[in-house]
């Protein structure tokens, strides 16, 4: 195999990798934009169904900043302020959910 078709192969992988990776973005933001209209759009006075949308939302956005690290985007206060991304959701980003009692 010529260094010239070897190139190519590679270069071809790239693109797809970056294809995918690109996807995958879209998607997690995707997720992350429903997640915060859904959390927006509860009722204030159920604290409890209030909680568990904060908690789904924390998680679109951890799996969202884990995907744009993976793109090499390291610096997520650009994103945070284009979503608007509450302090509330940002806390728990990461925090593994308390067990129902």
């Amino acid at each position: 195999m010529s260094s010239h078709t070897r190139d190519a192969r590679y270069n071809a992988l790239q693109y797809d990798l970056m294809k995918e990776r690109a996807a995958g973005l879209g998607h997690a933001g995707r997720q992350v934009q429903e997640a915060l209209l859904a959390l927006q759009n509860a009722p204030a006075a159920d604290d409890a169904k209030r909680l568990k949308l904060i908690w789904a939302a924390s998680k679109c956005v951890w799996r969202y900043f884990v995907q744009r690290e993976a793109c090499g985007m390291r610096d997520h206060d650009p994103v945070i302020a284009e979503y608007g991304i509450p302090q509330q959701v940002l806390a728990r980003v990461g925090a593994r959910e308390p067990d129902p009692a």
